[in-house]
């Protein structure tokens, strides 16, 4: 089974229960760890077995320092993620450009990624090849637009694109 397989049937059966996420069918979900730092709205250091690293959320975006609703954004992730344990998977690829690592995040039975993205704390993009999650985030983004949630009446994710 493919890992992005693997995340579309995780998301169809709602697989809320993290430990459920690290069992299901035996695949390899990726790393288990805790979340140190939080360092905004999508990018956290993880502590693993072997190391802290910073990890990237894919499929999504957040305000960077200096924009409109970084704060909030960050406050909604740390709210998700500060010091909790987390389950981490990847989609196509490992790290990005600044090497951080590129995961969809899971904490408490709640897929971080999605969550933020639907509270409005988060826009939805696009990072090729990592895609597995963008119609979903795409329509999450548009509800939380309409519904005015989150970072959204600032108006920082107006800038008609959806790729990065």
């Amino acid at each position: 089974m493919t890992m992005r397989l693997f995340l579309w049937l995780m998301t169809i059966l709602n697989l809320a229960a993290c430990d459920a996420i690290a069992n299901f069918s035996g695949a390899a979900v990726g790393e288990v760890g805790q979340v140190t730092r939080v360092i905004d709205g999508d990018t956290i250091d993880v502590q693993l077995a072997d190391g802290i690293y910073r990890v990237r959320y894919i499929g999504m975006n957040t305000p960077e320092r200096g924009e409109p609703c970084h704060d909030e954004a960050t406050a909604a992730n740390r709210r998700l993620v500060d010091g909790k344990d987390v389950h981490l998977a990847r989609d196509i690829s490992e790290t990005d450009r600044y090497g951080r690592r590129l995961r969809y995040v899971y904490a408490a039975g709640v897929f971080v990624n999605r969550a933020l993205v639907e509270a409005g704390y988060a826009e939805a993009v696009v990072y090729q090849p990592d895609d597995a999650f963008y119609e979903d985030f795409r329509r999450l983004e548009q509800a939380a637009a309409q519904a005015q949630r989150g970072c959204h009446p600032s108006g920082i994710f107006n800038d008609g694109s959806q790729t990065r």
